[in-house]
């Protein structure tokens, strides 16, 4: 009898991507990017690009990797496939008076040319990007030879990416999809990029999400945060107070706090990679 092989799909990027701009149009990121501000400022001392570099930054959402490199004299385009998302950044700029270009732009099709730019950078943006071989593609395209790649990407194990597990148990992604958090591993990122990379650094660094209380990150993350208040809307009452608690017992396994506030060491992977 012959055995006949089910055929993988290749799964419809343009369907994900339409529902992915939807989680992330959701809420309101803007809240929850500024608590990540000093990451962004971290990662523009690490890339040490000079003032003047044409520095293009990815999914960029509310720009904290755009400010940050804006406020070391970079001709900064912020770019990102959600509109509002970079009409926050743009507010931002202006209240500092910084000069920046924002565009929509699609992380897997950039509208640049070759080279374009000194700099490509993306702080827990690109990630996200569906099409993980598009999107690798497109950084390295419209970066100089000899120009710098510079990325913050959560680590799998690290506190949201069990976040995105958790959340995942109760509505689980699409299948045939990668998971984001490759982007946050040394092993897959150097697999991915060496053909191309003069060079390759990653610094496994930590970011601490302080909160008035565990309680309190969860209904902050279920009102502002995209990909969770789409979860929690998309669920029952019932299951709803399951995932509330699950989520507080994956903050009990993380939580250093000594009191009842919320302290959360999360790691996160500072890439840095020159292009050959």
């Amino acid at each position: 009898m012959n055995v006949i092989t089910p055929i993988a799909q290749t799964p419809d990027y343009g369907v994900i991507k339409t529902r992915q701009n939807a989680a992330w149009s959701s809420g309101d990121y803007r809240k929850v990017g500024v608590t990540l501000q000093i990451t962004g400022e971290e990662l523009a001392e690490a890339a040490n690009v000079v003032p003047g570099s044409k520095v293009l930054d990815v999914a960029a959402g509310n720009g904290n990797a755009t400010i940050a490199f804006a406020r070391r004299w970079c001709d900064v385009t912020s770019t990102d496939y959600v509109a509002d998302l970079l009409e926050g950044g743009r507010q931002r700029a202006d209240a500092e008076d910084l000069d920046v270009t924002f565009r929509v732009a699609d992380a897997e099709n950039l509208p640049f040319s070759d080279g374009q730019f000194d700099s490509v950078v993306s702080t827990f943006g690109v990630m996200f990007a569906p099409n993980q071989q598009r999107s690798t593609g497109e950084l390295m395209r419209v970066c100089r030879r000899g120009g710098k790649i510079a990325m913050a990407n959560w680590t799998p194990d690290s506190f949201i990416g069990t976040l995105f597990e958790t959340v995942g148990r109760h509505l689980p992604p699409q299948k045939g999809l990668h998971t984001p958090f490759v982007w946050g591993d040394r092993k897959w990122i150097g697999e991915t990029f060496k053909s191309d990379a003069k060079s390759i650094s990653i610094k496994v660094k930590r970011f601490g999400f302080r909160y008035p209380s565990p309680q309190y990150f969860v209904d902050f993350m279920r009102t502002f945060y995209g990909p969770v208040h789409k979860a929690f809307l998309a669920l029952e009452d019932s299951r709803k107070m399951v995932l509330n608690k699950d989520i507080l017992d994956m903050i009990a396994e993380f939580d250093i706090a000594e009191d009842r506030t919320m302290h959360v060491p999360s790691d996160y992977a500072e890439i840095i990679i020159v292009k050959a």
